[in-house]
């Protein structure tokens, strides 16, 4: 991807639905986390602020990079053009969680067999 690519990533935390937007997007090194970084949100300068995107730029505010578990990603977008960063409810949006849990350790007693 050019150095100019755009992320869309939705993801759910804490029974919510998140909608970001970053410039990368990587299988990052911890096992089994999506790491992403260098998120992008609307410019300051316009006269209307949208109170959803505000509270989750203070969220992120100082955030370099997140590792998102890769159970909690819903979807990943390659866009052209950049939306609006919101946080919502899990009930009213029309998107599920994978299935989980897609790895799952051996139990203790039987890596002695």
């Amino acid at each position: 991807m050019s150095a100019r690519s755009l992320y869309k990533v939705v993801f759910l935390s804490q029974g919510k639905v998140y909608e970001i937007y970053a410039r990368n997007v990587t299988q990052g090194t911890l096992f089994g986390f999506i790491e992403v970084e260098r998120l992008v949100f609307g410019e300051r300068s316009t006269v209307v602020i949208d109170p959803s995107e505000e509270r989750i730029r203070s969220e992120f505010a100082g955030v370099r990079r997140t590792y998102l578990p890769i159970h909690s990603i819903l979807r990943i977008d390659v866009v052209e053009k950049q939306g609006v960063s919101k946080i919502s409810t899990a009930e009213t949006s029309n998107v599920s969680q994978f299935p989980t849990p897609i790895y799952t350790p051996a139990p203790s007693g039987d890596l002695d067999q």
